[in-house]
């Protein structure tokens, strides 16, 4: 296993992507940030908090499950369904920023689109990863990337966070040593 971002790279990342959204938006307004669980909902608190430390506005943020939006439930193990909490005015005409903590195959993407769809219709819909480690097997690119980090299909690219998990780190394993 070798670690390829310590907690101030992450901390750094998730600055420059607030800013980066900041600048895409024109500002906060008319902004909400959804993370998707498990790692995304407090990648997606901390970009709010740079949003509000930068703008000094708040923006509204939430959590966007999609475990049972998933087409490929069959494949993999579920976790059980976290819930889904859309922050006061809903998401209609909103520009509306997916946060997850890994970007691979694009499936949890279409799934969160299909969640969105079910609650309302924003305006726009951009999407912040802090990991984009391709492999996509649907045509779905991140507006906002922390690191690229291309990978081979035999690792795994793990993202810690001191509210989950106790540390901050990504970390690859696995693959050909």
């Amino acid at each position: 296993m070798r670690i390829v971002l310590q907690q101030a790279d992450i901390a750094r990342a998730l600055t420059r992507i607030a800013h980066e959204i900041l600048e895409s938006n024109r500002g906060p307004e008319g902004l909400v940030i959804l993370g998707i669980p498990t790692r995304g909902v407090p990648l997606a608190d901390r970009i709010a908090g740079h949003i509000r430390d930068i703008s000094g506005q708040p923006v509204r943020v939430g959590a966007l499950d999609v475990t049972m939006y998933r087409d490929d439930l069959d494949r993999h193990p579920t976790r059980a369904p976290a819930p889904t909490s859309i922050p006061g005015g809903g998401i209609e005409g909103a520009t509306v920023v997916l946060v997850d903590d890994v970007l691979y195959s694009g499936r949890t993407i279409r799934a969160a689109l299909d969640a969105l769809s079910d609650i309302g219709r924003p305006a726009i819909v951009r999407l912040a990863t802090l990991i984009d480690r391709g492999h996509r097997e649907l045509p779905i690119r991140p507006d906002f990337v922390g690191k690229n980090l291309p990978s081979s299909q035999a690792e795994r690219i793990n993202v810690l966070l001191s509210e989950l998990d106790g540390e901050e780190a990504v970390t690859i394993e696995g693959g050909a040593n």
